[in-house]
């Protein structure tokens, strides 16, 4: 790291010295990483740096390294910058996340300073998950949704104005490699109605299995990674999230129990918070919405990856119940 990086990491956790304990990640396709640092004195014994600097070169393993991915990363570690800056202290110990410590930026490296999740009681990351474990997810979920959910479009100064990375308006060179002819002619259709949505929330945007943390116990979880949170459905993160850790059969056969803990969970969450949005209607309109969403990622997946083990019978089922019922 720089000498003004270092300075700031210093400053910002009355440290005297520091030293990198461990490469938690590569951040994708070569724009830097997040790392561990054990901190000799000042407030934290370890602390999480994610240090980003672009590339001369870009790479992407599946050859996707064109100039508008390049231009989506660079925008998407803007808008992590200012969820961390403007709007993470709204989440609470329900949907916790790690508190941004400080940040610098240059020309082409970004430092954000963030608390340990590990330190916090977060220290399990998970492949697979546990039938608790994904209640675990959808509760936070539920929570971080109610935080923010409102009617007519949410809140979005400074984030995506439309969460998620794989919607629509910003994947067109996925959509014209999509061979299912049905599904490339609805999609418009498909995005619009998810952007047409009465009661629109933040949606984290990348609510996979490995941006959350748990507990020993994996009772409670927390999450991190905001690169491409802002305004949509809260649908988009929960198809999203079930889609990275269950398969069709588990997904057929427990559907109906996930969406019933996750909506009960939104009420819940609702009037903790003494909300006087009108529940009925929201689930009423998110629990048909949810198979839209769900549509929304298999088109992108589908021109994205087409051999992807997330395309398959449970989702091509959805699907074809989603373009069925469209009328275009």
């Amino acid at each position: 790291m720089n000498a003004n990086f270092t300075r700031s990491i210093l400053q910002n956790t009355g440290a005297r010295s520091f030293e990198i304990e461990e490469v938690l990640q590569e951040l994708w396709s070569g724009y830097g990483q997040i790392v561990r640092l054990r901190l000799l004195g000042g407030s934290f014994d370890t602390v999480v740096a994610k240090h980003i600097a672009l590339p001369d070169e870009t790479q992407h393993p599946r050859g996707w390294n064109t100039d508008r991915s390049h231009r989506r990363k660079v925008r998407s570690y803007e808008v992590e910058t200012r969820w961390y800056r403007d709007y993470n202290q709204n989440c609470d110990d329900y949907c916790p996340t790690p508190r941004l410590l400080g940040y610098e930026k240059e020309e082409r490296e970004t430092l954000l300073l963030l608390e340990d999740l590990d330190a916090k009681g977060y220290p399990k990351r998970l492949s697979s998950l546990s039938q608790d474990e994904v209640l675990s997810c959808l509760s936070w979920l539920a929570s971080f949704h109610a935080t923010f959910l409102q009617e007519g479009e949410a809140g979005v100064d400074g984030l995506w104005e439309e969460g998620t990375y794989w919607h629509l308006a910003t994947r067109p060179d996925e959509l014209a490699a999509l061979e299912d002819e049905a599904l490339k002619k609805a999609a418009p259709l498909i995005s619009e109605t998810l952007r047409q949505a009465r009661f629109q929330t933040l949606v984290h945007g990348d609510a996979k299995v490995a941006n959350f943390c748990f507990s020993d116990k994996g009772s409670s979880v927390a999450a991190l990674d905001f690169q491409y949170v802002g305004g949509g459905c809260g649908m988009k993160d929960v198809a999203y999230f079930l889609g990275s850790c269950l398969d069709e059969v588990e997904m057929a056969s427990q559907e109906e129990v996930l969406l019933e803990y996750y909506f009960t969970s939104l009420r819940a969450e609702l009037v903790r918070r003494g909300s006087v949005l009108d529940y009925a209607r929201i689930e009423s309109e998110w629990r048909e919405l949810f198979y839209y969403a769900w549509a929304d990622f298999h088109r992108f997946l589908q021109g994205w990856s087409p051999t992807h083990w997330k395309l398959n019978g449970y989702s091509d089922r959805l699907v074809q119940r989603v373009v069925g019922s469209l009328h275009f």
